[in-house]
């Protein structure tokens, strides 16, 4: 959630008039993130979350990830939820750019994960899943496996300036990935980016789940297999089984795995630190000079992506 595009105070003061908000108090750029530029916003009603969707962002999404966080919201998910102005309409325009204003979530992502956030978050993503399971709008995972190909090859013989060697092992990887990869799972809505500075907690508990923008149509155990990989390695890259059972035995106390899913698990966990190996990969090569956001370091998920290559079965993430 960096900051992109300027928003003057006349500017701001405009766009708030086509709301029921009162007047501006103040505005705060937020520097976290790398999609959106994204702005706290506090007015005499109270205190939001001003959002322009930068040029990564497609407009034609946007009315699927604003929906589905009021779809959310209205079954008890805590998540931002849109505001919607005079005219009914929640997406507008503000300095050339898609707008929304969405509420203010209370909480604070962990800096440190333990296994109770763990244990938490698997209940929580469960229930988040059941919750979308009547959302009407679909989209489809645009970074799932059969976008991975392009990415690798826009990257192309660069990735050996990240690591020698690098691009030759990520063919090999993926040519077995597009292979293995399950294709007849349980389905539904799923976040598909839930790491830690996207789940908030107040007293132990998750207060709500934030930045859908990657959210879409696809496998619900590849949202699982995503926070294995977010969530349950340490700094030094050892990987916490006790968390990755924290978690995955807590969704299930919502939603039971199939057998399928089980033996999946190992796949789709690869496969998770495949998708965010590439895009860091990717940004890693690309990033512009004076850019407002580092990108971050691929080797990360090179390291996970080995981990998961080299596992023969759902024990080794806790499960039996």
């Amino acid at each position: 959630m960096a900051v992109y595009t300027e928003v003057t105070d006349d500017d701001v003061a405009a766009f708030l008039r086509e709301y029921d908000l009162g007047e501006v108090v103040s505005m705060k750029g937020i520097a976290e993130g790398v999609e959106n530029s994204n702005f706290l916003l506090s007015t005499t009603t109270g205190t939001y979350i001003l959002t322009l969707y930068e040029k990564r962002v497609k407009r034609d999404d946007l009315p699927f990830f604003l929906g589905l966080m009021e779809h959310l919201a209205g079954r008890g998910i805590r998540c931002p939820t849109p505001i919607h102005g005079r005219d009914g309409q929640a997406l507008r325009e503000l300095c050339g750019r898609p707008a929304a204003i969405v509420t203010f979530l209370q909480g604070m992502w962990p800096k440190r994960i333990h296994v109770n956030h763990c244990r938490k978050l698997g209940r929580a993503i469960g229930e988040m899943h059941a919750a979308g399971r009547d959302f009407p709008l679909r989209r489809p995972n645009d970074l799932s496996v059969d976008g991975w190909r392009p990415l690798l090859e826009a990257c192309g013989a660069r990735a050996d300036e990240v690591e020698p060697g690098l691009a030759r092992e990520l063919k090999t990887e993926l040519d077995v990935l597009e292979q293995a990869w399950p294709r007849d799972l349980p389905e539904g809505v799923i976040h598909a980016d839930l790491f830690p500075d996207n789940v908030f907690f107040h007293q132990g508990e998750v207060s709500g789940f934030i930045d859908f923008y990657f959210a879409c149509n696809d496998q619900l155990a590849y949202d699982l297999a995503v926070c294995l990989n977010a969530w349950c390695f340490e700094t030094n890259n050892d990987f916490n089984a006790t968390k990755a059972r924290a978690l995955l035995q807590s969704y299930q106390e919502v939603r039971r795995f199939s057998d399928a899913e089980l033996q999946a698990i190992p796949t789709l966990a690869r496969g998770a630190a495949m998708r965010f190996l590439l895009t860091r990969l990717f940004d890693w090569l690309n990033h512009p000079e004076g850019a407002y956001v580092a990108p971050k370091d691929p080797r990360e998920y090179l390291r996970k992506l080995r981990f998961h290559r080299d596992v023969r079965g759902p024990g080794a993430y806790g499960l039996t």
